[in-house]
């Protein structure tokens, strides 16, 4: 078993260097391999400078992929939901109307803006989700953080489309980012949300080895010592601060936060420890490929990634299910 997963490990490390190459090579305009080798020697060709433009969003893709991954594992693995994703605490609502409010009500137009309002809306949401779920007797159980995603999802969508409807040049400039995509990064907006994203990094593998505990059963890890609402807070907190600090700048992005955790599931057993580094090697791949198949499906303009993720995602997360039999979690 540990041969198989070194073997599983190196196999995604080779994957994603390569999904970093296409990404940096193939486009609107492709320079090759030699103009990728090119421009890591700094020889100062245009080719040089399109794949140097390319680098900051092939770094927000690695990012933003493996921090949605790692997002879906843990909301999967603290509502025991199998069909899970970052959305299931409403995050994603509530940064799009956080968003459309802003675009409505104080006219924002720049990427840092975008981050602090929908960072705020995911925030926000999540925290309204969590204290619904804990009231009444047995706190937030993962049925009861289910159900008050799902009501306050459905709740702030109807809130966002009633801000936006009314407003054309408000649903022109929100649907872009609604969209989802990773094309609008630079090095600043990285810079902005990178300690979000290290902390909700450093918070989700330390949780690990508890959040195996948690998958034996609340009776069950309480009577082992597993204080079960904190480590499920903590959780939660660490998938919010991923899905929002990618959604702010990236938009609402769907699958990758649903899929990749059932292939790393599959591929190294119920683990945590392993799905969650396994999940963002993956999520990071799917996100760079659907990122460079909608530039070459595109041209000359380009399909924005989420666009991509979805038409992708679904016929092959349903194979998985049918196919490969997805363990119960």
């Amino acid at each position: 078993m540990r041969k198989s997963i070194v073997i599983i490990s190196l196999t995604g490390a080779a994957c994603l260097l390569l999904c970093i190459l296409a990404s940096l090579t193939y486009g609107a305009r492709s320079v090759g391999f030699a103009g990728v080798i090119a421009a890591l020697t700094g020889d100062g060709s245009f080719s040089s400078h399109v794949v140097m433009a390319r680098v900051p969003r092939t770094i927000f893709g690695v990012l933003a992929g493996a921090s949605l991954a790692i997002s879906g594992a843990l909301m999967q693995a603290i509502t025991r939901n199998p069909i899970a994703d970052p959305s299931i605490l409403g995050v994603n609502t509530g940064a799009s109307l956080f968003v459309v409010c802003g675009i409505t009500f104080f006219h924002i137009n720049t990427g840092g803006q975008y981050i602090l309002l929908a960072f705020a809306g995911a925030a926000v949401t999540a925290a309204f989700v969590y204290g619904l779920a804990s009231l009444g007797y047995g706190g937030a159980t993962p049925l009861k953080l289910a159900l008050s995603g799902a009501a306050a999802a459905t709740a702030l969508q109807s809130l966002v489309n009633t801000v936006m409807l009314p407003n054309t040049q408000v649903m022109d400039q929100f649907r872009f980012w609604q969209t989802g995509s990773i094309s609008g990064a630079e090095f600043k907006d990285i810079r902005l949300i990178l300690p979000c994203l290290l902390t909700g990094f450093a918070i989700s593998f330390i949780l690990a080895p508890s959040l195996n505990t948690l998958a034996l059963g609340d009776d069950v890890a309480a009577g082992l010592g597993l204080h079960v609402t904190r480590v499920r807070a903590w959780a939660a907190l660490a998938g919010v601060l991923l899905c929002a600090a990618t959604t702010a700048l990236a938009g609402p992005i769907g699958f990758v936060g649903l899929m990749t955790p059932h292939l790393a599931r599959l591929l190294a057993g119920p683990d945590m420890r392993k799905i969650l580094p396994l999940s963002a090697v993956f999520g990071s791949c799917l996100l760079l490929l659907s990122d460079v198949a909608g530039r070459m499906l595109g041209r000359p303009g380009e399909l924005e990634s989420g666009i991509v993720t979805a038409l992708a995602g679904a016929p092959v997360f349903i194979i998985l299910i049918r196919k490969a039999k997805v363990r119960s979690l």
